[in-house]
């Protein structure tokens, strides 16, 4: 049996888009409240890294245990997403810092989508 041949991570867009995102985030979440730190800042970068690490996954798997790697990925997206938006709503995050996420957050879902309809 072939190893299956997999894209080296740093030649797809997608895993420098979430390093990117994951650096940021590390950055952001440091003034997050001290009271939340343990329960929200926890979950948010939970999720940031099991989408990254779903990611991983996805990329030395094939088949439907790689289309299972990407749905568990979108999955952490969306509670990230989630996350995110109740950060803004909270004013843990400025109106300046949701402004420059929303997108980031946005291009990384166009990349996922774009990967789960090949895979």
């Amino acid at each position: 049996m072939t190893e299956p041949s997999t894209t080296p991570p740093q030649q797809m867009p997608i895993f420098s888009k979430t390093f990117d995102l994951l650096t940021w985030l590390l950055q952001v979440t440091r003034h997050f409240p001290k009271m939340h730190r343990h329960d929200f800042t926890k979950r948010l970068l939970d999720a940031a890294f099991d989408l990254r690490e779903h990611l991983e996954n996805a990329n030395l798997r094939r088949a439907a245990a790689r289309r299972d790697s990407l749905q568990r990925a979108d999955e952490a997206l969306a509670k990230l997403r989630l996350y995110i938006r109740l950060a803004a709503k909270m004013e843990w995050l400025s109106q300046g810092q949701y402004a420059h996420v929303v997108p980031m957050l946005s291009e990384v879902g166009k990349l996922l989508g774009g990967w789960f309809k090949t895979a």
